[in-house]
């Protein structure tokens, strides 16, 4: 018994000082680390040596310099006609590198996150790509909270504007506390003129009939409710769990006229989220059926396992109207502490803004460039049915479109 009892006393013995062996290990790494990190970051030996040498003096650290900052949501708008999408690119011109670049001038993040911006829990609610606006755009990012929008906003290009700023909850996240999105898509009527009309002739006069205006309204809402967008998209299979989309709502506006004199119509829809090209192709095929280049059958068919041959309209008209936050308001959007996110005291801002900087590119752009008709002329290309391996050419934009896609896969 007593053999037994000193065995289990050495065996103890002996995991204690592994344990302490491994502690001791752990600490020695995390010095390692701790050392390889002041030699990266913080050697201020080296480079006031450095800037001596350059006649530069380093200014002694101010403690009052150190400011709290907070989790909000910021409200953007912004035309992505001269940018190359939102999301940061090395070497070119995007919406997220002028706000970036901004906000480190006016001190509202720090240099280490302007350089990597997650520091800063920076999350936008949707990615827009070359070319494609945002009326509202939300994105989370910790902030201080003394802010002024109007010495900010004087520092950024007149296509781009922040109109507000709301503290959020500590854990926030604009792209996964979003529930829906809203995305409208402007464009001539004369896109559903009857495909046996000379529409050359008629895209500056064109005038769409109540009758013709009607079935627009009627073929947007067969995309309503949940159904498989496999073939609205690339690269994915009926079978992918992610190709069910819930749309809530697609609707058209009355239409108007542009200050040009050409007739537009702006399509709305609303859904929890968009694949890429998704919205896209979705008005394509419906310009299609109005026109008559096919029928709602072709619809049908690509909401099941075939895979279709179908036209994606032009990225020129493309904008991120809204992104909503209903279960965030409901829940902490009356709790005293928050304000819900509907941003209703900057809509008259955004709404001037959406028509001078986005709304006006669109008309200017199609007038000049005449985008629509140019890819009209390609629906013709498209079979409408079973895609073969050696099917006809793709279509394109036109060589003078503007290419865009709405969301990123979520």
């Amino acid at each position: 018994m007593s053999e037994a009892l000193d065995k289990l006393e050495l065996e103890n013995e002996a995991r204690k000082e592994a344990k302490s062996s491994e502690n001791e290990a752990v600490k020695d790494a995390n010095r390692i680390k701790r050392t390889l990190k002041r030699k990266k970051w913080v050697d201020w030996k080296e480079q006031d040596e450095q800037d001596a040498a350059s006649g530069v003096k380093r200014e002694p650290f101010d403690p009052a310099e150190r400011i709290k900052r907070k989790k909000s949501a910021i409200l953007l708008s912004y035309s992505g006609a001269n940018y190359y999408g939102m999301q940061r690119n090395p070497g070119m011109q995007t919406i997220e590198e002028e706000l970036f670049k901004a906000m480190l001038k006016h001190k509202w993040i720090t240099e280490d996150s302007f350089e990597q911006v997650q520091i800063a829990s920076f999350q936008r609610a949707a990615r827009t790509d070359k070319g494609v606006s945002a009326a509202r755009q939300v994105c989370s990012v910790k902030l201080p909270e003394e802010l002024d929008l109007e010495a900010f906003n004087a520092d950024l290009p007149e296509q781009i504007r922040l109109f507000g700023v709301e503290r959020v909850t500590k854990g926030f996240n604009a792209k996964d506390q979003c529930n829906a999105r809203t995305y409208t898509y402007t464009l001539p009527t004369m896109a559903f003129a009857p495909h046996e009309e000379k529409v050359e002739d008629l895209h500056d006069t064109f005038r769409i009939s109540p009758e013709l205006l009607e079935k627009v309204k009627e073929t947007l809402k067969l995309y309503e409710g949940t159904k498989n967008f496999h073939n609205f998209t690339s690269k994915k299979s009926f079978l992918d769990p992610s190709s069910k989309r819930f749309i809530m709502s697609f609707t058209s506006s009355e239409p108007f006229q542009s200050p040009q004199g050409i007739e537009f119509v702006t399509l709305k829809v609303k859904g929890q989220s968009f694949m890429l090209h998704q919205i896209r192709k979705m008005v394509g095929l419906a310009i299609a059926i109005v026109r008559g280049n096919t029928t709602t059958t072709s619809l049908e068919r690509a909401l099941t396992e075939e895979r279709l041959d179908l036209p994606m309209a032009p990225g020129l008209g493309l904008v991120l109207d809204t992104v909503h936050y209903e279960r965030y308001n409901v829940r902490y959007g009356k709790d005293g502490i928050h304000n819900p996110l509907t941003w209703q005291a900057q809509d008259a801002q955004v709404q001037e803004f959406i028509e001078r900087e986005i709304f006006s590119q669109i008309y200017k752009t199609e007038a000049e460039q005449r985008n629509m008709l140019d890819w009209i002329g390609t629906l013709h290309y498209h079979s409408y049915d079973t895609r073969k391996e050696d099917g006809p050419p793709a279509p394109t934009d036109g060589k003078r479109s503007k290419a865009g896609d709405d969301d990123n896969d979520e």
